[in-house]
């Protein structure tokens, strides 16, 4: 791109800074910003709080990785995020810049900062000041790291505020190396950060607010007195939750996709669609469109055990093991699935051995079968541990965050007779020093749960069922609703 073409695109998309010069109100942009108006027609009053941090606090010089699926609303928290920013008394709108990275390349995004500089230099006619820059779509750029990290090392820039996000992941990204070793600001925050789609407890909220929802609980902590006593007061709400629960299952999580189901009671194939695109986009690119349903329903089945990747690349259609590992590891880097390795006693990754994947959402498996006939509808037990599982792993990357992207936020556990239990303890960093996370084992059902219990019980003394419907605290494993320790969860 020309110096003239990246002034143009930063002076179009940015126009809060006109407000200055014009006497107008520095959030008068809201009423026609394409991504916050695109949210009004499906907005139940969801908000995801991930940037809230640089929203309220005082400017400084952090960076901040924020990734996660496409259409899950990252552009929208940017502007959400510009908004609050933009109202703030003690913040010159020159001062926040905002860069549309997709489709730039690393040279032009090193531009951009130096014409987005340039363009506000007015706001430093008192004294310096630094700027808060909001880069959306850039972790997918070849050499976006190495990019940046001149920048914070010789530039200005290393005085700013810095967000960046994206969807997918450039092979050549080093973002610990180029970006978070000493170039990430002095502040103690979370310097990368997932934007998944809403959580059980985000859609209670929106779409059932007449529903309780329990404090989130520590993962460690899921068998003390406080949580037999609030399983004991809602026990009575089961069937409710389980209700909602299976509402859940059914839509998923994103915001679009909820306040459609919670409208006309089904996600429209218009949504659907999108979100094979974006899969077909990122995923299989050169394969047919109908890969990508073929390929989520075939995990969705196969979802809940170890997979043998071999036995499913032939029965899936794919031409080599090396080609489906390709595609999963695609399908991973982009939020669509997250893997579950078998650990050991010590939560040690066991060499060698067969992992599970499990779907990001549950409208990931419906879109199989909802855009294409023949394959099969998804299995609701398969969905209640899937989406328990990311519950869980998100539990975990708000305590140590970085574990989603390197396969630690969860992981199950064989027992010397071959038995599983689903979701095994992992140490997790306290004020207290390390403690391990509850052993969970899935088993979404109504009766008969004392039987599931004694793996979990000969494994590790104690332990979590998480059943369809059942509360019983009065043994050493605990069976709890699913949808109540989803909600335990956070």
């Amino acid at each position: 791109m020309r110096d003239d073409q990246i002034r143009a695109r930063l002076a179009a998309t940015n126009p809060w800074w006109g407000a200055v010069a014009t006497g107008a109100s520095p959030t008068a942009w809201m009423a026609t910003d394409v991504s916050l108006r695109g949210r009004r027609r499906f907005d139940l009053g969801y908000r995801a709080a991930v940037l809230a941090d640089v929203a309220t606090e005082p400017l400084d010089d952090r960076l901040i990785v924020l990734r996660g699926p496409r259409r899950v609303g990252k552009s929208v928290v940017l502007k959400d995020t510009i908004a609050a920013l933009c109202a703030r008394a003690d913040v010159d709108p020159r001062q926040l810049i905002y860069i549309a990275a997709d489709e730039m390349t690393a040279q032009d995004l090193n531009r951009a900062i130096t014409v987005g500089r340039d363009l506000t230099r007015s706001v430093d006619q008192t004294e310096p000041r630094p700027r808060v820059w909001l880069i959306d779509e850039v972790t997918g750029m070849a050499g976006w790291t190495t990019t940046l990290k001149f920048l914070r090392d010789n530039t200005l820039f290393g005085l700013d505020l810095v967000v960046c996000t994206g969807s997918s992941w450039a092979d050549d990204a080093e973002v610990g190396r180029d970006l978070l070793a000493g170039r990430a600001g002095m502040t103690n925050v979370r310097r990368t950060r997932i934007l998944v789609p809403m959580s059980f407890r985000d859609f209670i909220a929106v779409s059932r607010p007449e529903l309780p929802r329990p404090p989130s609980v520590p993962l460690w902590d899921l068998q003390s007195a406080e949580v037999a006593h609030i399983a004991g007061l809602l026990a009575p709400n089961s069937d409710d939750f389980d209700l909602a629960w299976q509402a859940y299952l059914t839509c998923g999580g994103y915001p679009r996709a909820v306040s459609e189901y919670h409208g006309t009671g089904v996600v429209s194939d218009a949504f659907l669609t999108d979100i094979e695109q974006w899969l077909h986009r990122d995923v299989d690119r050169n394969a047919p469109e109908e890969s990508i349903p073929q390929l989520l329903a075939g995990l969705h089945g196969r979802s809940g055990t170890p997979m043998n990747r071999t036995k499913a690349a032939i029965d899936l259609g794919y031409p080599s093991r090396q080609a489906f590992d390709l595609r999963l590891v695609k399908l991973v880097r982009t939020f669509g699935a997250i893997w579950c390795h078998q650990v050991n006693a010590a939560a040690r990754r066991v060499a060698g051995a067969q992992a599970k994947l499990y779907l990001s959402d549950p409208i990931m498996a419906w879109l199989g079968p909802r855009l294409r006939a023949g394959l099969p509808t998804p299995d609701l037990t398969k969905l209640a541990e899937s989406t328990l599982a990311v519950a869980f792993a998100a539990a975990v990357e708000a305590r140590q965050p970085g574990r989603w992207a390197t396969d630690e936020a969860i992981g199950y556990f064989r027992t010397g007779s071959g038995t599983e239990v689903d979701f095994a303890p992992l140490p997790l960093p306290t004020a207290n020093g390390e403690l391990f996370s509850t052993p969970i084992e899935a088993k979404w059902v109504t009766h008969g749960w004392r039987s599931e219990a004694r793996a979990i019980e000969n494994a590790f003394g104690h332990g979590i069922v998480a059943t369809k419907n059942i509360t019983d605290t009065g043994h050493r494993s605990w069976a709890l609703p699913t949808p109540l320790l989803t909600l335990l969860l956070g």
